[in-house]
């Protein structure tokens, strides 16, 4: 079977001859994000098989096995050895962390515990509203959370997300889910986190926030601000976190 589709082609395909420039498997890459995005196959769904992936953009196998590879090693597709490749869902534990790289120093996992402090639709502030790609006047849903690791309370979050996505939201709602928000995001919303940029800097402990944080005010803090992405590199979501790290260190790997 050749690699160059036929000119009789289906929009999938002509798609990909489009990206006269792309590396085929890359532009078959693109052309299942596209079909991640439009919900074609839910979170925590099978995907076709290769070979029929490979009969729908006429391409052959190993072309298509290259574009999975690369959404696998991105986690956003899960291989299962004997069982097929499947859309990632935050309601795994490998997926789950991975936006979490709060370690501690010893190595052993810790209890988490999360407790929902505030949550309320208010207009987007003006450096929110740009991060989101939103306007000024925007609605956006603001919620703070608290992180506990082994009862400790360890992490303070302040999250911003559009809230024209996430109609509904509400602190009742929140404070009967018992999984991890984003996993909540992704079953109740339909929005799938799938990548992230973070800028990180020390700072100082406010009143407010050493209370919060169980430490002495102006007590050193790790902030970590994160913009976090949909498919089609759409922000949907703005978190500043503040952490302790007596007991953790942050962690990342370069690759």
């Amino acid at each position: 079977m050749s690699d160059i589709p036929s000119n009789d082609q289906a929009p999938d395909e002509r798609a990909v001859s489009s990206a006269a420039y792309s590396p085929l498997y890359q532009q078959i890459k693109g052309l299942l994000l596209q079909s991640l995005d439009r919900g074609e196959w839910k979170p925590g769904e099978s995907i076709p098989s290769e070979l029929e992936l490979a009969a729908r953009f006429q391409v052959s196998q190993g072309t298509v096995r290259k574009a999975i590879d690369e959404l696998a090693a991105e986690n956003l597709l899960l291989r299962r050895q004997g069982k097929g490749t499947f859309v990632a869902t935050h309601h795994e534990a490998k997926v789950r962390f991975r936006f979490l790289r709060l370690t501690s120093d010893d190595g052993q996992p810790k209890m988490t515990g999360s407790q929902i402090l505030d949550c309320r639709r208010v207009k987007a502030p003006t450096d929110i509203a740009r991060l989101l790609d939103l306007r000024a006047a925007d609605a956006v849903v603001n919620l703070r959370r608290l992180l506990s690791f082994e009862q400790v309370p360890t992490i303070l979050d302040d999250i911003w997300l559009p809230g024209s996505v996430f109609r509904g939201l509400t602190a009742d709602s929140l404070s009967r889910y018992r999984g991890p928000l984003y996993g909540l995001f992704e079953s109740e919303f339909g929005i799938s986190m799938v990548r992230a940029e973070e800028k990180i800097k020390a700072v100082s402990a406010s009143a407010e926030q050493a209370q919060l944080l169980q430490v002495a005010p102006s007590s050193p803090l790790l902030q970590v601000e994160r913009v976090s992405f949909t498919y089609g590199d759409r922000p949907v979501e703005v978190r500043r976190g503040l952490y302790v790290t007596e007991r953790f260190h942050y962690r990342n790997s370069l690759n």
